[in-house]
């Protein structure tokens, strides 16, 4: 986690979806930025702001299936803690993948930047 070495997504918006190793029953996700006082360019405004977490099957990803679960809606703020977990809903039950769409960022046209996502669960 040093300042320009992101998981960059181009303009403001984009997803990422993650394989995980094993079906999860997922109960949080957290995702970090860099702070204001490292970044080169002396602002944050390329991190992600307003986030939707979606899980799936991998079996419904090779069908080409539009199931999908939500399990919630974020905002991550700039002015709080570089890393922040936010809790998911139950569904009472275990996923294999994980979508995280950035639907806006703090500003910055161009990219959008992700330093970490951490995915939490049993």
């Amino acid at each position: 986690v040093s300042p320009e070495n992101c998981w960059p997504l181009q303009g403001h918006q984009g997803q990422v979806v993650i394989r995980l190793p094993a079906l999860v029953h997922l109960t949080a996700v957290s995702v970090q930025h860099i702070y204001k006082e490292v970044s080169p360019s002396g602002t944050v405004i390329s991190a992600p702001r307003d986030i939707i977490v979606f899980v799936s099957l991998f079996w419904v990803l090779l069908a080409g299936i539009e199931e999908e679960t939500l399990l919630g809606t974020f905002m991550y703020n700039v002015a709080k803690e570089a890393i922040q977990t936010f809790p998911l809903k139950d569904t009472h039950r275990a996923f294999s993948h994980i979508k995280l769409i950035v639907k806006s960022n703090w500003g910055n046209t161009a990219y959008t930047c992700i330093y970490r996502v951490q995915v939490h669960g049993k």
